[in-house]
């Protein structure tokens, strides 16, 4: 407990020392009359005290250390400590070779993967000048594999979040379809989680057999399965008295403090890069923005449950549009080899792709070789490219000096900026709305920390 200071000792009592530390003074009691101590406290001038809270949503699990003033169960000052998931990433890359950062980067918010391979990707494609030579196959795909990944991140979110209301059925249904989500981006990428499926140029690798048929089953089921959620969460009077008016940011504030995504669009603005700044030609598909003006928890749920409704339309528009074709760039000078299979020793070339590069020349050999070991050379200069996540904008700054690896790479990640809401939304609130304020926001901190 701490509490402002009137002196080196507790007024009346000789044993209570004090200290000074970042929070205010520290009393230390060591011993006498306990409530003559508290009765002492309790006539200073300025009484506060400062609690840890968290971890409150299962993403930040440990690493997000919410530090709130509160006076009774009034929150007075809320502030949110990042740094404790620090991986390193955007440095590590400047130590791998281009293709070897999209390893790196799929692990920064872990529950939409393909979402940061593509950002990373697009941005090297832009200095190397290559961005109107992806395939068409491998840019419906990636547009594809994006929806599937805001699909599960969502899920996650109202999964969890119904979790920290203590409604633990909405977890399992949650969990359940994320599943189906994950069961289809294994059968495509190998892996449910940190891909490295996107590649500079393309992809690693064309889809499976019967991939097409199975993503058309799970859009199936998921619409038919969304309808328990309009019962359980959107359409529950329990869910509404405790998410409603809960962690308010009008759309003055969300602009102030940089806010983008579902905390954007849920105070009435319909910014969607998708639709404002279009990439991967997601100007040619036919789908909606949804916001809601509540501007709270409430809203924020509404808009990513419409969300889902919106990626299964672009789902099945992706697999309607779908082309025979190269699903890398031809440049062999840039293409890391994509002609993958499944064998006994794992994802790895083909046996047959492996005897045709050993038996058509040596220069063919040495080619691959050093492709692969030693990377393309990128030319100099800097690119930003910015997609639209789960969770907002999430932008990707890369730099190049002319050489096989990054000179510098920083990432715009939405979790970190929508962080700043945090306090906006808590103070002047009651503590028990704290949780309820920040799973709105849903920061993922392998975003934050990199």
């Amino acid at each position: 407990m701490s509490t402002a200071p009137s002196g080196h000792e507790a007024p009346g009592h000789g044993t209570a020392g004090t200290r000074e530390t970042t929070e205010g003074t520290v009393y230390t009691v060591t011993g006498g009359d306990w409530d003559e101590v508290v009765s002492s406290v309790r006539r200073t001038d300025d009484e506060r005290i400062v609690v840890n809270m968290g971890p409150q949503h299962p993403s930040t699990h440990g690493v997000l250390r919410l530090i709130l003033e509160i006076g009774g169960e009034t929150v007075t000052d809320a502030r949110a400590g990042i740094g404790y998931l620090h991986t390193g990433i955007e440095k590590n890359l400047e130590y791998r070779t281009w293709t070897q950062g999209t390893t790196f980067v799929t692990r920064m918010d872990y529950l939409m993967p393909i979402v940061n391979e593509t950002v990373y990707c697009m941005a090297v494609e832009r200095l190397l000048g290559i961005t109107d030579q992806v395939p068409d196959r491998a840019t419906v795909l990636r547009v594809l594999l994006m929806e599937l990944n805001r699909i599960s991140s969502h899920l996650v979110y109202v999964a969890m979040g119904g979790t920290e209301l203590g409604a633990t059925t909405v977890a399992v249904f949650g969990f359940r379809d994320r599943e189906m989500c994950l069961d289809v981006l294994e059968l495509i990428t190998g892996l449910r989680m940190n891909h490295a499926y996107v590649r500079p140029g393309g992809l690693a690798q064309d889809l499976p057999p019967g991939a097409v048929d199975q993503v058309r089953e799970f859009v199936k089921k998921l619409r038919k399965n969304l309808v328990e959620y309009d019962k359980l969460v959107v359409g529950n009077p329990l869910f509404k008295a405790r998410m409603q008016g809960i962690g308010y940011l009008d759309l003055a504030g969300c602009l102030a403090l940089g806010a983008t995504g579902p905390i954007l669009r849920a105070a009435g603005l319909p910014h969607d890069l998708r639709k404002s700044d279009p990439y991967c030609g997601y100007e040619t598909y036919d789908f909606e923005v949804p916001t809601v003006d509540t501007c709270d928890a409430f809203g924020r749920l509404l808009v990513r449950m419409e969300e889902i409704h919106q990626s299964l339309r672009i789902i099945e528009q992706c697999l309607d549009r779908l082309e025979p074709g190269p699903v890398m760039v031809a440049d062999r000078k840039i293409a890391w080899p994509a002609q993958l299979a499944l064998g006994p020793d794992g994802l790895g070339n083909s046996l047959d792709h492996i005897k045709k590069i050993m038996g058509t020349s040596m220069e063919a050999l040495i080619h691959h070789f050093k492709l692969v070991t030693e990377g393309f050379r990128v030319p100099p200069g800097q690119a930003y490219a910015a997609v639209e996540s789960p969770k907002g904008e999430l932008g990707a700054h890369v730099v190049s000096d002319g050489g096989t690896r990054p000179y510098r790479v920083h990432f715009r990640d939405p979790s970190f900026t929508n962080l700043q809401c945090m306090a906006a939304m808590c103070e002047g609130g009651q503590v028990a709305d704290v949780i309820v304020a920040v799973a709105s926001i849903d920061p993922v901190m392998g975003g934050c920390d990199r």
